[in-house]
């Protein structure tokens, strides 16, 4: 969630325009609801998956403290409102791409692909790659490459960040039943996948600076770190471990990628706002 938002800030702040503070704070809002909506609807949906999961046990549905119903409810009515605010907000562009987000979560990736194939988090991680684009549309009423180039940034970063956590807590999905790469594959099928999807993910990432469409501040930060995802991910494809215990480059490789979004699309925005 926190990333969703700081993403979409980002996207907003890198595009070539001055927006007003009140109407980017709407569109910020706007995409923070959205992804509120999505989480809720997920999880209206996959109640009885996530009583089944350690992890996901003390959600509000299986815990008990919200019924299915007013669950639905409100995921539907956030989702509405945020779609609705945007367009009056900013434009039509970023409240179509705002509502596209949301049903391709819940549709396309939760009841869909997340049950059905190990793929699942690939396609599905075009859902967590919206943001951005949402937020330059926002700003701009429109999605050049530039958009494009952010969006598939955390399109390829999501595998590579997701499947490093599957690794360590795969028994849950295995107990619930989610085909999850390292369910059906297995744990060394997983760590090369996790490698193949970083070596594209470093390219695109880099490529704002070489295509000028950033300066040295993003250029320099993301050769930086996008050497050490790699660095990680080759740690992660040489370790053989089969239990959590054993699991420490993997575990340094999902942490790490969560600093590393933040600290590029940091970068990217610093990059626009201060030196651009």
């Amino acid at each position: 969630m926190r990333l969703v938002v700081y993403t979409g800030l980002c996207g907003l702040m890198a595009a070539p325009v001055v927006v007003h503070p009140i109407l980017g704070f709407a569109a910020i809002l706007c995409i923070a609801i959205a992804a509120g909506a999505a989480g809720a609807l997920n999880q209206w949906y996959e109640a009885d998956i996530d009583a089944k999961m350690k992890r996901t046990q003390n959600r509000p549905l299986p815990a008990g403290r919200m019924t299915r119903q007013t669950a639905l409810h409100f995921g539907v009515g956030l989702g509405v409102g945020s779609v609705v605010l945007m367009d009056l907000a900013t434009n039509h562009v970023a409240a179509i791409w705002l509502a596209i987000s949301i049903l391709f979560y819940v549709i396309v990736y939760t009841m869909w692909l997340k049950p059905r194939t190990p793929q699942n988090i690939v396609i599905g991680g075009a859902a967590g790659a919206f943001p951005p684009l949402i937020g330059w549309a926002a700003a701009t009423g429109s999605t050049p490459l530039m958009a494009w180039i952010l969006f598939a940034i955390i399109f390829l970063w999501t595998p590579p960040h997701f499947w490093a956590l599957s690794l360590f807590v795969r028994t849950d999905y295995a107990n619930a039943g989610i085909p999850m790469l390292p369910v059906v594959a297995g744990a060394r099928h997983t760590r090369q996948q996790i490698l193949l999807y970083t070596l594209p993910m470093a390219a695109v990432a880099i490529a704002p600076w070489p295509l000028g469409y950033s300066g040295w501040l993003y250029g320099t930060v993301s050769v930086v770190l996008n050497a050490i995802f790699l660095a990680l991910a080759i740690r992660v494809w040489r370790n053989e471990a089969s239990e959590p215990s054993g699991m420490k480059p993997e575990k340094r490789l999902f942490a790490f990628s969560i600093i590393y979004l933040f600290a590029l699309f940091g970068a990217l925005a610093i990059d626009a706002k201060v030196l651009g």
